[in-house]
């Protein structure tokens, strides 16, 4: 059992300004994505060109920010943000609903894509490989925060938190959400491919390892498991991203083959 180093949420304040951790991880993660998107936008076959990197990571932080703040407000910390409606913009704290996040990226893909003359498919295609990195990087952050810690275990990797060894989950969503998601979509995004292929392996992928994840992670708080003893809202949330995904693969190579014989 390894002991947690107790950090401390915030790097440095400057008079009421604090710079925390958590906020720092989104930055990094906002900062690779440029890196990646920058790199990919070189490809001839690219939908997004170097000169429109900047909008593209400004559309999406945006659309993260604001989608993950509200989702997660709504569906967890509803109560909270009735106590204090300030609780909304406390977003360096922690705080942020992915599956919201998710809806506010599609969204601003889409507004983004149409001033510029490209399909919210195309857009979120062009997306999907840049995502990973900072969804590790943010449960990094929850790690450093000391939340969302998973389920009592005996595993010589477990963390003593309050007397009790515990699963850090965070870890296990940042290594495969984060790092193996990561690898798999940029490696399967290094040439073309077929509109839709990319955002299907990204719901179908993260789906499956978010689901799997749940197992080891703590229900929700006031909200246990909420079907047949064992099944959480995360999960429940997640199963429709799996099928949404492999749907949205499949369609797309069958309309890439209908789109090749017609040639």
């Amino acid at each position: 059992m390894l002991t947690y180093p107790e950090f401390d949420p915030i790097i440095f304040s400057i008079g009421p300004l604090a710079i925390r951790w958590y906020g720092l991880m989104y930055v990094l993660g906002f900062v690779a994505a440029w890196v990646l998107a920058s790199k990919r936008a070189k490809q001839s076959w690219s939908v997004i060109k170097p000169n429109q990197v900047d909008d593209l990571i400004f559309y999406a932080m945006i659309g993260v920010i604001v989608g993950g703040r509200l989702g997660y407000c709504i569906v967890y910390g509803w109560e909270l943000w009735l106590q204090d409606p300030l609780y909304l913009f406390k977003i360096t704290q922690g705080g942020m609903s992915f599956h919201g996040g998710l809806v506010g990226v599609m969204t601003a893909m889409w507004l983004y894509g149409r001033s510029i003359g490209n399909g919210m498919w195309q857009m979120t295609d062009f997306a999907a490989p840049l995502t990973p990195i900072g969804l590790g990087t943010g449960r990094i952050g929850n790690f450093i925060n000391g939340e969302l810690w998973g389920k009592e275990t005996t595993v010589p990797w477990s963390f003593n938190i309050n007397g009790v060894a515990v699963h850090p989950s965070q870890l296990y969503e940042a290594l495969l959400e984060g790092l193996v998601l990561f690898i798999l979509l940029w490696v399967f995004s290094a040439r073309q491919r077929p509109t839709m292929a990319l955002s299907g392996m990204f719901l179908s992928i993260y789906g499956v390892f978010r689901f799997f994840i749940e197992f080891y992670r703590v229900p929700d708080v006031g909200k246990g498991y909420m079907l047949f003893g064992w099944v959480t809202q995360g999960q429940i949330l997640t199963a429709p991203m799996i099928v949404v995904g492999a749907v949205l693969v499949f369609m797309a190579y069958r309309n890439n083959k209908a789109e090749e014989v017609a040639a």
